[in-house]
C-alpha cells in the first residue's frame, strides 16, 4: 500500500473530516436550491406534485430532469423526453466506472451509491482521491446532502408552483429554458464548449419550426456527441503523428 493511501493520524483526520463534511453540506445547500426551481417548473410543465417529486427521487440528475420537463412542456412525446434525459445523464455512467474503483462498494452499498453518482459527489470524491477515508466520506456526505436537500426543495417548489395556478400568468412557462441555461452556462469555459453550444443551438432553432417537439433537443445532443468524436479522433491522430516524429528523430 502506498503512503498516499494510508489513513491520516487521528488529529489530522478529525480536522479533515470536519472540512470535508462542511464542504459537502455547502455543496448540498447550493445545489439543493435549484430543486426549488425544478419543483415549480415541473408543475408548470404539466406534471403533478407527486410526479415531480418522484422524478427527483428516481432520476436525481438535475440537467436530465430539466430536459425531461422541457420536452414535455413543449408538447413532446414521453419517449422523446426520456431519450433526451438519458443522453444528458449518460455521463453519470462514466463517473460510475471511475468511482467504482475508488470506492470499492459492494452489495446494497453499491446499489445505493449508484443513485448518488452525480457531478457534485464525483467532483468531491476526486478532490480527495489520495486518502481512502476522505474520498469515501466526500462521496457519501455530498451525495446524501444533495439528495436530501434537492428532494425537499423539489417538494417545496412543486407545492408553491401548484398554488400559483396557470404558469403563463407569471411567466413560469419560460422558466424551463432559463433554468437549463443557468445550468449550462458555467460549463462553457473554453472555446470548444462554446462552439459546440452555438452549433447545437443553431441546429435546434433550425429544426424547431418543422420538427416534432423533442426532436430538436435530441438533434442538438447529437451535435455534441459528433463534436466529441471528431475531437477525440483529431487528438488521437495528433498524438500518433507526434509519437511517429519522435521515433523518426530517435532513429535518424
Amino acid at each position: 500500500m502506498s503512503d498516499a493511501a494510508l489513513p491520516a493520524p487521528s488529529a489530522d483526520w478529525s480536522r479533515r473530516r470536519s472540512g470535508v463534511t462542511r464542504d459537502a453540506v455547502g455543496v448540498g445547500v447550493a445545489t439543493g436550491a435549484y430543486g426549488l426551481s425544478f419543483g415549480a417548473i415541473g408543475v408548470a410543465g404539466g406534471l403533478s406534485v407527486a410526479q415531480t417529486c418522484a422524478t427527483s427521487v428516481l432520476m436525481f440528475t438535475g440537467a436530465s430532469q430539466f430536459a425531461l420537463v422541457g420536452v414535455l412542456a413543449a408538447g413532446g412525446s414521453a419517449p422523446a423526453a426520456a431519450v433526451t434525459a438519458v443522453l444528458l445523464g449518460a455521463r453519470n455512467a462514466l463517473y460510475g466506472l471511475r468511482l467504482s474503483h475508488l470506492l470499492g462498494l459492494t452489495g446494497v452499498r453499491k446499489a445505493v451509491g449508484a443513485q448518488l453518482v452525480i457531478d457534485e459527489s464525483t467532483a468531491m470524491c476526486l478532490a480527495h482521491e489520495e486518502d481512502v477515508r476522505a474520498r469515501r466520506l466526500a462521496f457519501w456526505a455530498t451525495g446524501l446532502a444533495v439528495f436530501v436537500l434537492w428532494n425537499l426543495a423539489t417538494l417545496a417548489g412543486a407545492l408553491a408552483g401548484s398554488a400559483l395556478g396557470d404558469p403563463q400568468t407569471y411567466g413560469l412557462d419560460a422558466a424551463v429554458p432559463a433554468a437549463f441555461l443557468a445550468l449550462l452556462w458555467p460549463r462553457l469555459s473554453d472555446w470548444r464548449s462554446r462552439a459546440v453550444a452555438i452549433g447545437a443551438a443553431v441546429v435546434a432553432l433550425a429544426l424547431t419550426p418543422v420538427a416534432p417537439a423533442g426532436l430538436p433537443v435530441m438533434a442538438a445532443a447529437g451535435v455534441a456527441v459528433l463534436a466529441g468524436l471528431l475531437w477525440r479522433d483529431a487528438a488521437t491522430s495528433t498524438t500518433g503523428e507526434q509519437a511517429g516524429g519522435q521515433q523518426t528523430d530517435g532513429t535518424g
